[in-house]
């Protein structure tokens, strides 16, 4: 049953544990996901018959998914319920793009400033020509940091896009792991 437990509440695609999707009608697909936890309860010896088929019962007269939960409450640990989601998508996106667009400045000014350098101290020495050649290494790297900050709201929205995209195959690898070989 542990097994059962984990993935209970993931089976669902709406959590009937929300008051948002309580009001909401069950599908036989809901009512399968219950109606495994009763199996399995019984076959455990957690359930005797006469339970399993009260339970049953009511299982098949349930209208909402709010009506779910009640039935394997004393079966299943809740110890994952639902809580809101602690960081938006959105919100991750603009912190992965401050991250970047700080990466964008060290790349922009290191490179720049150890050319200027060498470029003065060789000046300075006597050896060097007066031609200011840092200043490609200057435009190529500040390329990059530039465009990073004139194109804030596309890069915000493509690095959302991609953690959506990337949270839709997370969700269907563990849908596919619940559901088992086929």
């Amino acid at each position: 049953m542990a097994e059962l437990e984990r993935g209970v509440w993931q089976r669902f695609d709406h959590d009937p544990r929300l008051p948002s999707h309580a009001h909401l009608r069950a599908s036989d697909l809901d009512r399968d996901v219950i109606a495994d936890v009763l199996a399995t309860a019984y076959a455990e010896g957690r359930l005797d018959r006469d339970e399993l088929d009260e339970r049953s019962d009511r299982l098949r007269a349930t209208k909402t998914l709010g009506e779910l939960p009640v039935l394997v409450a004393d079966l299943v640990v809740d110890r994952s319920a639902p809580r809101p989601a602690v960081r938006s998508m959105r919100r991750e996106a603009e912190e992965r793009y401050a991250a970047r667009r700080n990466a964008a400045l060290w790349s922009f000014l290191v490179p720049t400033v150890i050319c200027w350098v060498i470029w003065v101290s060789v000046l300075l020495g006597g050896g060097g020509t007066a031609f200011p050649w840092p200043i490609f290494v200057t435009l190529g790297t500040g390329a990059g940091w530039f465009r990073m900050l004139t194109a804030r709201e596309a890069q915000v929205a493509e690095l959302e896009r991609h953690l959506e995209e990337k949270q839709l195959r997370r969700e269907e690898r563990r849908r596919r792991r619940l559901e088992g070989p086929s």
